[in-house]
């Protein structure tokens, strides 16, 4: 099971991506696993040497406890290297370590961080204008016709 941000890779470009596990509690971990986690406004930052994911929305489980909140920082396991290797890349202008997808991997759930940077209003309008090119090209060899029986 996959449950992809898709707004990460509209906004960023993604340079580089690394993998990290997450702390979940037992509720936590029900309710990825019925796919009802929301990443689309959510980020990763480096607090004291350890990295967290905030803002994630987890909707809580049905049957656990009422009083979680479902916004709640989580923290990541990384490797040290890892980490001391993103302060690095992160202390340079306009790089956000983002959420892509969570999936899981062994029993285990990860979280795939992207190392991005923000892309302009005019770098979105062009990838818009790339995918329905390659749509309408697709579209042609597939030989699509709309209903004067031209090709679409």
């Amino acid at each position: 099971m996959r449950i992809v941000n898709r707004k990460a890779r509209y906004k960023y470009f993604i340079l580089d991506t690394f993998e990290a596990g997450v702390v979940l509690n037992g509720g936590e971990v029900k309710s990825i696993r019925q796919g009802r986690v929301d990443l689309s406004n959510s980020f990763a930052k480096i607090l004291n040497g350890e990295v967290f994911l905030i803002n994630a929305y987890i909707n809580p489980y049905q049957g656990s406890d009422p009083g979680v909140d479902p916004k709640r920082s989580r923290k990541l396991l990384m490797h040290r290297s890892e980490i001391d290797s993103l302060i690095g890349k992160l202390s340079s202008k306009s790089m956000s370590l983002i959420p892509i997808n969570i999936y899981s991997k062994r029993n285990m759930f990860k979280v795939q961080l992207g190392l991005g940077k923000p892309k302009s209003k005019f770098d979105k309008r062009r990838d818009i204008l790339k995918k329905d090119e390659q749509r309408r090209l697709e579209q042609e060899l597939k030989g699509i016709k709309d209903n004067n029986g031209r090709v679409i």
